[in-house]
């Protein structure tokens, strides 16, 4: 069941639902109760479990920093 966003056309509340498909034709506004919404254009945020550490980069033989290419420099990892 996807989340969608939700915005009430008559007190202007934004509020989220987990809505099934047969359902969306119940929704009603939380704050005034009435049934004129208008669904928003969602978005999301991707968050990692883990930083990223310099230390854990290759090491480029020519400069001595952070390869950013490893196949160019010919460290190949496969």
């Amino acid at each position: 069941m996807p989340i969608y966003e939700y915005k009430c056309e008559d007190c202007g509340t934004r509020f989220e639902k987990l809505v099934r498909s047969s359902g969306i034709a119940e929704l009603e506004c939380p704050s005034c109760g009435q049934k004129h919404l208008e669904q928003q254009l969602s978005t999301f945020a991707a968050h990692s479990g883990s930083a990223s550490r310099a230390s854990e980069a290759p090491v480029c033989p020519s400069s001595g920093g952070p390869c950013s290419n490893p196949g160019m420099c010919g460290m190949n990892f496969n």
